[in-house]
């Protein structure tokens, strides 16, 4: 079954205990509903740095990556549907979502 690469962007960052325990809750519940269609939970990721043949830039660029999440599915239609429910587009957030290529090598 094809993998498919949940790529996190963007969103507002919870402003109380309260609000982190509410967000984590739905993310949580998110991951929970998916069951064996995830891979890899992922994680967050901290601050960046973009690598070109021009040099190094901090930050990410335009769209810094916030997290990830490896999950199987039977296509991209699926994976995008799977994707719909996620929390960070409650606070203004995104998700990229992108087939993971086997690589025979």
């Amino acid at each position: 079954m094809p993998k498919f690469v949940f790529a996190y962007h963007g969103g507002a960052k919870p402003e109380s205990e309260d609000d982190v325990a509410k967000v984590m809750a739905a993310w949580k519940a998110w991951m929970g509903g998916m069951g064996d269609a995830i891979v890899d939970m992922g994680n967050p990721v901290g601050p960046s740095k973009t690598v070109s043949a021009d040099g190094v830039a901090d930050n990410g660029g335009a769209n810094p990556l916030g997290g990830y999440t490896l999950i199987k599915a039977g296509d991209i239609d699926k994976a995008v549907e799977l994707a719909q429910g996620c929390p960070i587009l409650d606070s203004g957030g995104s998700v990229e979502v992108a087939e993971a290529i086997e690589m025979n090598m």
